[in-house]
């Protein structure tokens, strides 16, 4: 057994990629709800919604790593402090801007945007894990990008806003994942999410004050919700990851748009024009195209 057997905790030395596939669609279902409930939290801030969502997620952090770790760290190991930070306000400024979008979009629109994630993760893993890209990541990349573009429909005035709001969330989540996947064999997944819970607590307490309203009661009770279905996914994701290598698992998260569209229709008869189904098919195609190139590989 080699030294990172020994330092994972959660490494398991059976096949876990079933396991990992589940989680990894659970927690695009998980997400998707969370748009749901964001959406129903009405009017309220985008910085209220993200720090009550984060307020939810630091508890079940912190309960699942009692149960786990009894009266260890919570923070993790020192020399991955600026690690986990790094992951952390990366994660953060990822969840402002998607919350945005999910608020201004159609739902499925805003997921489809904020999926392009993991094509992120193959630049910034490149650039940063030094692991190896090749041309047909480069070309997916290039068609993915052409995908958002015919989502996002640039105009060239402020109506584009929610929508480059939704791509720069990508941008932002594929740095955080990135850090995640460096971080798999150093500290747990609970470990993780509860920093990561933490920072972004403690981050929006200032913003929250600057423009608060009260909460009616149905309002709290959905931006309760935000949080549990924001803990599930990010959970399941963490997990997933921890479980399998993200070249295995990462394209069942595009699950979510579906999951999305559904909802969307369902609650608000939300249905994307034909340009954004367009775009999300052909991110959805080279995801799948990307994941059978990785299994060939």
């Amino acid at each position: 057994m080699n030294n990172n057997q020994i330092k994972n905790p959660d490494f398991q030395l059976n096949d876990n990629k079933p396991k990992a596939v589940l989680l990894m669609i659970i927690s695009a279902l998980g997400f998707s709800l969370m748009g749901v409930m964001v959406r129903y939290s009405g009017d309220l801030p985008v910085f209220e919604k993200v720090f009550f969502r984060n307020l939810v997620s630091l508890f079940i952090a912190f309960f699942v790593l009692k149960r786990l770790n009894g009266h260890g760290n919570l923070f993790g190991r020192r020399e991955n402090q600026k690690f986990l930070l790094s992951r952390s306000l990366l994660g953060l400024c990822g969840v402002i801007l998607y919350f945005y979008a999910i608020d201004n979009l159609v739902l499925s629109d805003a997921f489809a945007l904020n999926r392009i994630s993991p094509f992120f993760i193959l630049i910034f893993s490149w650039y940063f894990l030094k692991e190896i890209i090749t041309k047909v990541h480069i070309l997916s990349f290039v068609l993915v990008f052409l995908g958002a573009t015919l989502i996002i429909k640039p105009q060239f005035n402020y109506s584009v806003i929610p929508a480059v709001s939704g791509l720069l969330s990508a941008v932002f989540a594929g740095g955080a994942y990135t850090l995640v996947r460096f971080l798999k064999n150093k500290e747990r997944s609970a470990t993780i999410v509860f920093y990561f819970s933490f920072v972004s607590v403690v981050g929006m307490i200032p913003l929250v004050f600057l423009d608060f309203k009260v909460p009616n009661l149905n309002q709290f009770l959905f931006l309760i919700l935000t949080g549990v279905c924001a803990g599930i996914g990010q959970f399941g994701l963490t997990m997933a990851y921890k479980y399998a290598p993200a070249s295995q698992v990462s394209v069942y998260s595009y699950t979510g748009i579906i999951f999305s569209g559904i909802l969307g229709y369902l609650f608000w008869g939300e249905l994307a024009d034909i340009t954004a189904i367009i775009g999300a098919v052909i991110i959805i195609s080279m995801a799948i195209i990307l994941f059978f190139y990785n299994q060939r590989r």
